[in-house]
């Protein structure tokens, strides 16, 4: 049986690490520690898509052993391996601060943070990421982000900050990931996109 430790990761990197092995190794049964419930309730409605067994125990309110296993009847699906940015949607994702939804900023941190890890680890790449406003610090230097950006990155995904909002909020020389853009270019990418997603 294969473990995986996933306690202490925010949603979604367990389901993602689960995925993963389950997909990628010839193992039959895993073991996911996870230390919330819906942790719990994602892998399982992991599992029943893809049909694998699943069950889970509680071991205390911030632990829970949950186990899932294939079966005759399991829809295994490629992960798809990306090498440009030929495998990826014609979709543009602008993100306008640094943080996600209304309500708690605080919450919205910890959101939009999972939002980027998903992003790098989805099977499908958006073909341009857009920040601007306050989004732009989710490139630069103490933005939890800059790591996760940078594998959009090395995947071909294009990053785009404004060149504007980074010298509005002092950053011009603190950017990591990608590339600094004008107005113009961030209208055009927008104009031309197939499907562009507001964050």
């Amino acid at each position: 049986m294969k473990e995986i430790n996933a306690k202490g990761l925010a949603c979604p990197q367990p389901l993602i690490l689960a995925k993963k092995a389950v997909e990628s190794t010839d193992e039959k049964d895993f073991l996911v520690i996870v230390d919330n419930d819906t942790a719990v309730k994602n892998l399982e409605k992991f599992a029943k898509s893809i049909n694998l067994d699943f069950k889970f125990e509680k071991i205390s309110d911030n632990e829970f052993n949950v186990f899932i296993s294939k079966n005759t009847d399991t829809e295994l699906k490629e992960t798809a391996a990306f090498c440009s940015i030929e495998n990826s949607s014609d979709t543009v994702i602008a993100i306008s601060k640094d943080f996600m939804g209304n309500g708690s900023e605080e919450l919205g941190k910890l959101l939009i943070k999972g939002f980027v890890y998903t992003s790098s680890e989805y099977e499908k790449l958006p073909k341009t990421l857009v920040f601007f406003n306050s989004g732009v610090k989710l490139t630069c230097e103490g933005s939890p982000c800059t790591d996760d950006l940078q594998k959009l990155k090395d995947k071909g995904v294009e990053i785009i900050s404004c060149g504007t909002c980074l010298d509005y909020f002092g950053l011009k020389e603190k950017l990591l990931v990608g590339e600094i853009s004008n107005m113009y270019t961030i209208y055009e990418t927008l104009f031309n996109a197939e499907k562009v997603i507001n964050i």
